[in-house]
């Protein structure tokens, strides 16, 4: 098996992490793991998102957030979600450089998430291209329910192609497939994105697996092995998609960072720091994460033998 040396992990806990919470974070809180994150060496936090705060309350203070952290010096890349031109706006107003705007591949699960269509949504795609680049505003792309949708089913890899043919045409500079309610299987990975690389071998790609049905590692493997090598992962597997039932559980970042560490494959990031944030994680958000790790401890933690 021939993996890539090193990967990218993005780590998404205080965006889609805390966006089913029933607890809504403070700003502090919100600081506090943000610090945690960094002690870990994180350099990629998708911090929040612009959303009405009616539809997604979790995400209200994501601009307090932006302000408070970005004026420090060396701080990481930090990326917002936006669902629409809108959102694209507030960012601007918040002098926020990058951000990410999500679509649905299943018509079905856009109209639940944004009311519109999956055309529509590239059509409003044109307009915040347009006004990111008028502000030098960084824009990625997130493709939902790649791998399936909740009430749709199968959607058919030729519209995966041609969503992402559209998208290569408008120069988007990273675009995520994301397996939003965790319907993805290793094969049907590997095989889209040996289709995907093969056809467009300059795109930059990053993968949102969900953990609902305990597959997340081993796609992330079928990822790897077709060489992928930037992935979005949740400190101790927190969060899911407001808009569709059972999307519970990101793949958990220690768990993941665990997994690449003993296979020889580098991110950076520091698995005690993880480790020490999502103990804290599971105080603020008051409840046990899904975390394996924080659980079981790394696989080469030596345990003293009982006395008999």
């Amino acid at each position: 098996m021939k993996f890539p040396k090193r990967v990218q992990i993005n780590e998404v806990v205080l965006r889609d992490g805390l966006q089913l919470e029933a607890k809504i974070l403070s700003l502090e809180e919100k600081k506090s793991l943000y610090n945690l994150l960094i002690d870990a060496n994180v350099k990629t936090i998708e911090f929040g998102s612009f959303v009405h705060p009616k539809l997604v309350p979790q995400m209200v203070n994501s601009g307090e957030l932006y302000s408070a952290v970005s004026t420090e010096p060396d701080h990481p890349t930090l990326i917002a979600l936006i669902p629409n031109l809108k959102g694209a706006e507030n960012a601007r107003l918040h002098n926020v450089d990058r951000v990410n705007f999500v679509f649905s591949a299943s018509d079905t699960h856009n109209q639940q998430n944004v009311r519109k269509n999956t055309e529509e949504s590239l059509e409003d795609l044109k307009a915040i291209l347009a006004f990111c680049r008028s502000h030098e505003i960084e824009l990625n792309v997130s493709i939902a329910t790649t791998f399936g949708c909740p009430f749709e089913g199968e959607v058919p890899v030729e519209r995966i192609q041609k969503l992402v043919s559209r998208l290569v045409e408008m120069e988007i500079g990273t675009i995520t497939l994301a397996d939003t309610t965790g319907m993805a299987n290793p094969k049907q990975v590997f095989d889209l994105l040996s289709l995907l690389r093969e056809e467009f071998p300059s795109q930059k790609f990053n993968l949102h697996f969900h953990n609902t049905r305990g597959m997340g590692l081993s796609n992330i493997l079928a990822s790897l092995q077709a060489g992928i090598d930037s992935f979005d992962t949740s400190l101790g597997g927190l969060g899911g998609c407001p808009f569709a039932p059972g999307a519970t559980g990101n793949v958990c970042t220690e768990d993941v960072v665990h997994m690449l560490h003993h296979m020889g494959i580098e991110t950076d990031l520091s698995l005690d720091g993880l480790l020490k944030a999502s103990s804290a994680l599971e105080k603020i958000v008051e409840h046990r994460t899904s975390s394996y790790l924080l659980k079981a401890g790394p696989s080469d933690r030596k345990y003293p033998v009982p006395s008999s």
